[in-house]
């Protein structure tokens, strides 16, 4: 059996489909899946199945549902999936499948080719990655605390794997296939900078400096008029680089100029261990900005384990998920190795 939750959520077995049809069965059925293998408290299966509005046969009527899903969840020859005890219950997928899962271990794998430079690889792990998304995390269960703050980690990771995705093409030279995607990116997230910043950059690689300026008037108007802002730095210094013309910009195959190499490689315009062409990596900055993608959180009342991952903050500009830190133009031309005219990786 496979369970899934990037989208409605439905149980998958051989060609067939299904779902709880009672609204509160699905709802606790979504809170164990979420904790799957965890431990989840009476209470708090209480108080996301009834929110602040608990009847006084809660306890008695939430033994009920917890029935109802075990029957649910039967079948034949199989344990009993629900494990109780105190001071609630744990949902065990033991060996089904889970699209969570798979989704998480893509979009590390995706992570790790960027951070080595394996872009088309990269892409490839993120296009698999974000297939398995069918709509909105969980559907309409989005009222209990333990699913909407989960839905809302699991839906900030998305939007990583999408800048990722769009960092490795536009490192692949594949510019003019993006602008499309980017334009409906920067409607559906009008206040994001990172895909602002992205779409003026395959624009301007793309022989169409007009319109990347105009996507920063429009930034510019929007984040003016909802948020009282101005662009971020990375934003403003992109916008004049684009005005100079500036050649670290160009990349890819488009403008015909060396295309990114492997960090490290034989001519590599970069010291070894950081992205080729890539500005240096942009501290932290609060998420009002939201100056390039940044790996979200460990999901609520979830320890992610990662034994091998270097912290996406480490000194090694290579591991970072951003896209570039424009702010450092002006300085970028009189690092070592960056002389001449070496693309500009951006991301």
């Amino acid at each position: 059996m496979r369970y899934e939750i990037l989208g409605p959520l439905r149980l998958v077995e051989g060609d067939s489909t299904f779902s709880p049809r009672a609204h509160k069965i699905e709802a606790l059925l979504g809170a164990l899946l979420v904790r799957a293998d965890q431990l989840v408290s009476t209470e708090q299966l209480m108080g996301e199945i009834w929110h602040d509005e608990l009847p006084r046969t809660a306890t008695a009527s939430l033994y009920v549902h917890i029935s109802q899903l075990r029957k649910f969840l039967h079948r034949p020859g199989r344990p009993d999936p629900i494990v109780t005890r105190k001071p609630g219950y744990a949902l065990t997928i033991g060996s089904d499948e889970f699209d969570l899962h798979e989704f998480k271990q893509l979009a590390e794998q995706g992570r790790q080719e960027v951070r080595a430079g394996r872009f088309e690889e990269a892409a490839g792990r993120f296009d698999d990655a974000l297939r398995l998304w069918r709509g909105p995390v969980l559907g309409d269960l989005r009222e209990g605390p333990i699913i909407n703050g989960f839905a809302t980690w699991l839906e900030e990771t998305r939007r990583e794997c999408l800048e990722l995705q769009i960092e490795s093409g536009l490192a692949l030279g594949r510019h003019r296939e993006l602008v499309g995607q980017l334009y409906s990116l920067t409607a559906e997230h009008p206040l994001s900078e990172p895909f602002h910043f992205q779409l003026m950059l395959a624009l301007y690689r793309s022989d169409r400096q007009a319109d990347a300026l105009a996507v920063y008037q429009s930034a510019r108007t929007v984040l003016n008029e909802q948020l009282g802002l101005e662009p971020g730095r990375a934003l403003r210094q992109l916008q004049r680089a684009i005005l100079a013309a500036d050649h670290r910009l160009d990349g890819g195959q488009g403008r015909g100029l060396r295309g990114p190499q492997a960090p490290g490689s034989p001519g590599s315009p970069v010291p070894n261990g950081q992205h080729p062409g890539r500005f240096p990596h942009q501290p932290h900055q609060p998420h009002g900005r939201t100056l390039g993608p940044r790996r979200p959180a460990a999901p609520p009342d979830r320890a992610v384990p990662q034994p091998d991952r270097p912290h996406p903050r480490s000194a090694n500009p290579a591991a970072s998920a951003g896209w570039a830190n424009a702010a450092n133009l002006a300085n970028a031309a009189n690092r070592p190795g960056r002389a001449g005219n070496a693309p500009v990786r951006l991301p």
